[in-house]
C-alpha cells in the first residue's frame, strides 16, 4: 500500500462506522496561546474535552498534523539517529466526544473503551492484515476494564496484555489540561517476531508502539490536581510514518514513500547516496551522511508546514523554534558539503506528493520556499563567523586537555553569533566534547532576569502602592468626561531607595525619582496604557472650588484599578465628587491611529500574504508603530500599493460595526476576529470592525468611522530583528504635513520648514500675551530647532561629475531629508500644542462671558436658553464654550455662533437631564438653525455642530433660536 492509500483506508474505514471526517487543523494554534504548536490530534479538540465548546458530531476522525520540538513532547535529539522519531508527523485520529446515550443530531452517539478497543484490532489485523502474534497491548495499571475488554472483545494473545504505570500509560497533553488513561498498541518487528514483555516500553525500535487509544476522563490544573471531566471522550492517535513503515515493510520511516521523494532530491543535490542502514550495518561516514539526509528530510518538513500555515523564523517562541531546526538542518547540511542554501529546493517535492491531502503547502509554495532561503543565507554568514568561534573555543579546550566546552563560551555562541544551544551541543558531540549545560542556563537565566526586571518594575511599584479597589468603571469608550467620585487615594513617595523584591536574583533595591499622588475614581474615561496604546492624560476638575490638577499618567494595576498620576495635592480627597476631562484633541489622534493601526495590518496581509501578524505596536498621538512578522523588505512598489489601500478604506468612510465591545469569545470567533499566538482572551471580549476588510481583538478606542483618520502615510520601513520588520507611519494633519513636502525639492523642503517655523514663533509670541507669561510653552525656547534648520542650510554644492563624490552628496540629501521630515512633523507638534494652549487661556478669558450669557439666558418653562454669537477663533475652540456654558446652564440648552473665514460655525448643547429625559437633542436645534444660514450640521443629543454660508442671515436665525426649541418641545 502507498502512504496515500494508506491514509485514505483508514479515513475510509471510520467515516463506515459514522465518524465525519474532518480537515487538519493548522499546526499553528492560534487560539491556545498554551501551545508553540499542535502537538496532538486532539488539539482543535481541548475546548470539547474540557466542557467549553460543542461540536455537530459525536465521532470524528481526521489525519492531524503535529510538530514536537519543546516541552515534554520532545523527539529533537532523535530525529535522524534512529528511523522512527520526527519534529513534523502526521497522526490519524479517532474520536468519540461525551455519553453514548446522548447521539448528536443524526443519531450517531458516542462511544468509550470498547470500541475504541475492538476497532482498533479490526482495522489492524482485519483490515491491514497486521499478524496478530506480533501484537502487544498495554494498559494502564489499575484499568481493569480496557484490560478485560483485549481479553473479551479480541483474539489478542492473552500473554500480549499488559500494564504499566503512570509514564509510559497515563496521556497528558501538557502540564495541565485533558488527560487519561490509555491503552498502547506495539509491534513486535524483530526478525523472527520473538519478542518479550520485558522488551516492551523499553524503547527498543524492534518493538514500537504504532497506535495510543486514550481515554480522556480528567483535567489537570496548575497545582496537578484531577478533576473529572464532564464527560468521558475517546482520543486515538496512530503515527501516520510508523504505519506506513510497518505496512510497506521498511525497517525505517525514512525508507517509505512519505520521505523517499524528499531524500532522492537530496541526494541529487549533496551527489551523496542514501544507504538507509543503521550504524552497525554500515562504516561510520556513510551513517553520518544517512543521518543527515535524515535530519534535513524530517526538519523541511517541520518547516514547510509550519511556515505554511503562518509561523516565521523568530528570536522568540515558535519562531525561534523554527530558527533552530532550520540552523540544525543547515548544520546537517554542511555535512553533507552542502555550503550554499539548498533546503528550500526540497520544498517541490513535498509539495508533489503531499498538497492533495494538504492544499495550503501549494498555494503557499513561494512564501515557503522565499522564507526559507533568506534565512539560510541569513545563517550562512552567521555560521562562517560563528564556526571561527567555535574553532578557537575547541583549540583552547584542547591546550587545556578538557573535555567541555564551557557555559560561557557556548552562551557566547548563542548570544552573539545566534548558535541555539543544541546546535553547539551537536558541534561539540562531533568532537567528541561535552558542553557545560548547567552554567549556560545560568547564564541564560541571568539574561531573562535583566529582560524582566525592565517589565516588572514598573509593575512592581504600581502594585505596591496599597490600592485594593477594581471598581472602576471605564466609559472612556463614548465620553471625554464625566463627573465621578473618589474611591481610592495614595500618595507615594518615590524619591530615593525603595525596598523591593521580585526575585532573589533582581536587585533588592529600586531607585526611582519623583513624588506622585495616585487616584481612583468610580467612573473614569481615561484609557490606562494597553495594547501597544499610550495612556491618556487630562484633567481633574475640582467642583466646589472650581480649580484644575492635571493627569500626567494612568495605569491598571494587576487587580485592573484604573489608577490616575496626578502632582501633589492637598484638595483631593476620599468621597470626592470631581469633573474628569481626558484631554479630546490628543486622545482623537490616538484614536485615528489606532484604527489607521488596524486597516495597515489587514492591508499588508492582503498585499503581502496572510503569513503576516502584528508582531508589537506603539499608537501614540502623533505617530504609529508597527512591526509585523515578514521576511523581506518592502519594496517602494509593495509600500506604495498598502498606502493607496489603507487611504482607499479611509475614503470609503466605512463605519466601524457597533455593538462588539463585551461580546462572548465564541462570537468574535465567529466573526473571523483575527487572534494570534501570545494573546491571552478571557470569556468576553471586544473587536473592533470595519465592515469586511478589518476584524480584530482590540480593548483600544477608535473612531466612529474610517473617514474620520483623514489620511495616512507611511514615513520609514525596516528591520527591527530578523523576520520581524517595522513600519511608522502617520495620519491626518501629520500625514498631510508630510504630503505637502513630498514633491518638494530639497531647499524647497527648507523653505517650508523655515515658514512652520516663524508661524510656530509668531504663536508663542500671541500666546505669551494671552496668558500674561503663565504657559510654559510660551517660555519655551525654540531656538533648537532653529540651529537645526540653519545646519541644514549648510550643504556643499553639487559636485561636477558621476563619481563617488556625487554619490556620497546625494546619501548626504537622502539623509537630510530624513531628518528635515522628522524636524517639520517635531514643528508642527509644537505649533499644535501652542495653537490649542492659546486656545485655552482664550477659553477661560471668555469662559467669565459664559456666566453673563447664563445670567441673562430666557425661559422656557424651567429650561434655560441661550442664543448668542461669540468670538472664538476655531471650532474646537467654539466647542469648548459650548461645554462650559453646558456647564453653567444647570437645565438648558444653549447655542453660540461665531463666523470663522467668512462662514457661520454652530454648536448647540443640552443639558444631562433634558437629553435623558428625551425632551430635546442638539442635533435637531442646530440643524434646523444651519437651515436659515445656508447649511446643514448634526451630532449626539448633548453637543452638536453645524455650519452655514449666509452670515448676512445668523443675527435673524438666532432669533429663531426660541420658536424652534418651543416648537421641538411639544413635539
Amino acid at each position: 500500500m502507498t502512504s496515500s492509500e494508506i491514509r485514505n483506508s483508514f479515513l475510509k474505514y471510520f467515516e463506515e462506522r459514522g465518524h465525519t471526517i474532518i480537515s487538519s487543523s493548522p499546526v499553528v494554534p492560534y487560539d491556545d496561546p498554551t501551545l508553540l504548536f499542535a502537538n496532538a490530534g486532539m488539539n482543535q479538540f481541548k475546548d470539547v474535552f474540557l466542557g467549553n465548546g460543542k461540536r455537530s458530531y459525536k465521532r470524528v476522525a481526521d489525519t492531524q498534523k503535529c510538530i514536537r520540538v519543546s516541552g515534554k513532547h520532545n523527539d529533537l535529539e532523535e530525529v535522524g539517529r534512529d528511523t522512527y522519531h520526527h519534529t513534523f508527523f502526521e497522526m490519524l485520529g479517532n474520536w468519540s466526544f461525551g455519553d453514548p446515550s446522548a447521539p448528536d443530531g443524526i443519531g450517531r452517539a458516542g462511544y468509550y473503551k470498547k470500541e475504541a478497543i475492538t476497532w482498533a484490532w479490526e482495522l489492524l489485523t482485519k483490515v491491514w492484515g497486521l499478524p496478530k502474534d506480533r501484537l502487544w497491548a498495554t494498559v494502564y495499571n489499575d484499568d481493569q476494564e480496557a484490560e478485560q475488554y483485549w481479553k473479551t472483545l479480541t483474539d489478542i494473545d492473552q500473554s500480549h496484555v499488559l500494564r504499566f504505570g503512570e509514564k509510559d500509560n497515563f496521556w497528558e497533553m501538557g502540564e495541565t489540561g485533558p488527560c487519561g488513561p490509555c491503552s498502547e498498541i506495539h509491534i513486535d518487528r524483530t526478525p523472527a517476531g520473538n519478542a518479550t514483555s520485558e522488551m516492551v516500553n523499553a524503547g527498543i525500535p524492534e518493538v514500537m508502539e504504532i497506535w495510543n487509544l486514550v481515554f480522556i476522563q480528567y483535567n489537570r490544573d496548575e497545582t496537578g490536581k484531577l478533576t473529572p471531566l464532564p464527560s468521558k471522550h475517546v482520543d486515538t492517535g496512530m503515527g501516520f510514518e510508523r504505519v506506513c513503515a510497518v505496512l510497506q515493510n521498511k525497517s525505517s520511516n525514512y525508507d517509505t514513500d512519505v520521505f523517499s521523494p524528499i531524500i532522492k532530491k537530496i541526494s541529487e543535490f549533496t551527489h551523496k547516496s542514501y544507504n538507509g542502514g543503521m550504524r552497525s550495518a554500515i562504516d561510520n561516514s556513510q551513517f553520518e551522511f544517512d543521518t543527515s539526509m535524515r535530519v534535513i528530510a524530517d526538519h523541511v518538513r517541520t518547516l514547510t508546514f509550519a511556515i505554511g500555515d503562518g509561523a516565521l523564523p523568530s528570536n522568540e517562541g515558535r519562531g525561534y523554534v523554527l530558527r533552530r531546526i532550520l540552523r540544525r538542518a543547515a548544520r546537517f547540511g554542511r555535512n553533507l558539503g552542502m555550503h550554499e542554501p539548498f533546503i528550500y529546493q526540497l520544498v517541490p517535492a513535498l509539495v508533489e506528493t503531499m498538497s492533495y491531502i494538504f492544499p495550503e503547502i501549494k498555494s503557499n509554495q513561494e512564501h515557503i520556499q522565499k522564507v526559507i532561503k533568506g534565512e539560510e543565507e541569513s545563517f550562512n554568514v552567521t555560521l562562517e563567523n560563528g564556526l571561527k568561534i567555535f574553532e578557537e573555543i575547541v583549540s583552547r579546550a584542547k591546550a587545556l586537555d578538557s573535555k567541555t566546552i564551557s557555559g560561557d563560551d557556548t552562551f557566547k555562541l548563542y548570544d552573539t553569533f545566534g548558535f541555539p544551544f543544541d546546535l553547539t551541543q551537536l558541534m561539540a558531540q562531533e568532537r567528541q566534547l561535552k558542553v557545560d549545560s548547567s552554567r549556560f542556563e545560568e547564564l541564560m537565566e541571568e539574561q531573562r532576569d535583566r529582560a524582566r526586571l525592565t517589565r516588572e518594575t514598573k509593575v512592581f511599584v504600581q502594585d505596591n502602592l496599597g490600592i485594593e479597589s477594581t471598581d472602576s468603571k471605564f466609559v472612556g469608550y463614548d465620553q471625554f468626561q464625566c463627573d465621578s467620585w473618589v474611591i481610592e487615594h495614595k500618595r507615594h513617595p518615590m524619591d530615593g531607595d525603595f525596598e523591593y523584591s521580585v526575585r532573589d536574583s533582581i536587585p533588592s533595591k529600586l531607585f526611582v525619582r519623583g513624588i506622585s499622588e495616585y487616584v481612583v475614581f468610580d467612573t473614569t474615561p481615561f484609557y490606562a496604557q494597553a495594547g501597544g496604546q499610550v495612556a491618556d492624560i487630562g484633567e481633574i476638575e475640582i467642583l466646589n472650588t472650581g480649580n484644575v490638577i492635571k493627569v500626567s499618567d494612568v495605569f491598571k494595576t494587576s487587580k485592573s484599578a484604573i489608577v490616575h498620576v496626578i502632582p501633589p495635592s492637598s484638595e483631593i480627597g476620599m468621597g470626592m465628587k470631581v469633573r474628569i476631562r481626558v484631554d479630546q484633541f490628543r486622545r482623537l489622534s490616538i484614536m485615528r491611529n489606532h484604527s489607521a493601526t488596524h486597516l495597515l495590518h489587514n492591508a499588508l496581509r492582503r498585499i503581502l500574504g496572510t503569513h503576516v501578524h502584528q508582531a508589537g505596536s506603539l499608537v501614540a498621538p502623533d505617530y504609529l508603530r508597527f512591526d509585523f512578522a515578514h521576511f523581506a523588505k518592502l519594496s517602494d512598489q509593495e509600500l506604495a500599493d498598502i498606502e493607496a489601500l489603507v487611504n482607499e478604506k479611509i475614503k470609503e468612510n466605512i463605519p466601524r460595526t457597533p455593538g462588539l465591545n463585551n461580546i462572548p469569545f465564541e462570537d468574535a470567533k465567529k466573526l473571523g476576529a483575527l487572534m494570534f499566538f501570545g494573546d491571552k482572551y478571557g470569556e468576553r471580549v471586544n473587536v473592533i470592525q470595519f465592515g469586511d476588510f478589518s476584524t480584530e481583538f482590540c480593548g483600544g478606542t477608535h473612531v466612529n468611522n474610517t473617514g474620520e483618520i483623514g489620511y495616512f502615510k507611511i514615513r520609514s520601513e525596516g528591520s527591527v530583528a530578523s523576520g520581524v520588520r517595522r513600519i511608522e507611519a502617520v495620519t491626518n494633519d501629520y500625514a498631510l504635513e508630510l504630503l505637502k513636502i513630498q514633491d518638494k525639492s530639497y531647499f524647497e523642503r527648507l523653505d517650508y520648514a523655515f515658514n512652520q517655523f516663524d508661524e510656530t514663533l509668531q504663536l508663542k509670541s500671541e500666546l505669551a500675551d494671552a496668558s500674561g507669561g503663565k504657559s510654559s510653552l510660551a517660555h519655551n525656547s525654540l531656538g533648537g530647532y532653529e540651529q537645526r534648520l540653519n545646519d541644514l542650510k549648510q550643504i556643499r554644492s553639487i559636485p561636477n561629475e558621476a563619481s563617488q563624490e556625487l554619490k556620497s552628496w546625494f546619501d548626504q540629501i537622502k539623509s537630510r531629508n530624513q531628518i528635515m521630515e522628522e524636524l517639520i512633523l517635531q514643528i508642527a507638534e509644537t505649533k499644535k500644542s501652542m495653537e490649542k494652549e492659546l486656545g485655552r487661556f482664550r477659553l477661560q478669558s471668555l469662559s467669565g462671558s459664559m456666566d453673563d450669557l447664563t445670567a441673562s439666558a430666557i425661559s422656557i418653562g424651567n429650561i434655560k436658553l441661550v442664543a448668542a454669537i461669540v468670538s472664538a477663533a476655531s471650532i474646537d475652540e467654539l466647542k469648548n464654550l459650548g461645554d462650559s456654558l453646558r456647564a453653567k446652564l444647570g437645565s438648558g440648552v444653549g447655542l453660540l455662533a461665531c463666523v470663522i473665514e467668512d462662514k457661520v460655525q454652530l454648536v448647540c448643547v443640552v443639558t444631562d437631564d433634558l437629553v435623558a429625559a428625551k425632551k430635546i437633542e442638539a442635533g435637531k436645534v442646530v440643524g434646523a438653525i444651519a437651515k436659515l444660514v445656508g447649511g446643514g450640521g448634526g451630532g449626539r443629543p448633548h453637543m452638536a455642530t453645524a455650519g452655514g454660508k449666509d452670515v448676512e442671515k445668523l443675527d435673524e436665525a438666532l432669533a429663531q433660536t426660541k420658536s424652534i426649541v418651543e416648537s421641538l418641545l411639544r413635539k
